[in-house]
């Protein structure tokens, strides 16, 4: 995965199932996926140690790192294990 961007979350998110990332207000978020299709909203990423969707627009972006606009479509999802 190419590292896109690294923003910091604007306020806390826990996500509704565990394909989700959870953070809190003002953790770094890094940015990998931006997908396209049903799921427009969403983001993929990491905080921590911890990988998963997001709402995009719960972050402030502060740093891009690859201008290419990496995007999966949204049938590539992630599973529940």
């Amino acid at each position: 995965a190419v590292l896109m961007c690294r923003g910091k979350a604007m306020r806390d998110f826990k996500g509704p199932d565990c394909r989700f990332v959870n953070f809190k207000k003002g953790e770094a978020v890094y940015v990998y996926y931006k997908l396209i299709g049903e799921s427009t909203e969403l983001w993929a990423g990491s905080v921590g140690s911890d990988f998963g969707y997001f709402p995009k627009d719960l972050l402030e972006i502060n740093h891009n790192y690859s201008n290419e606009e990496l995007e999966l479509p949204t049938d590539v999802s992630l599973t529940c294990s």
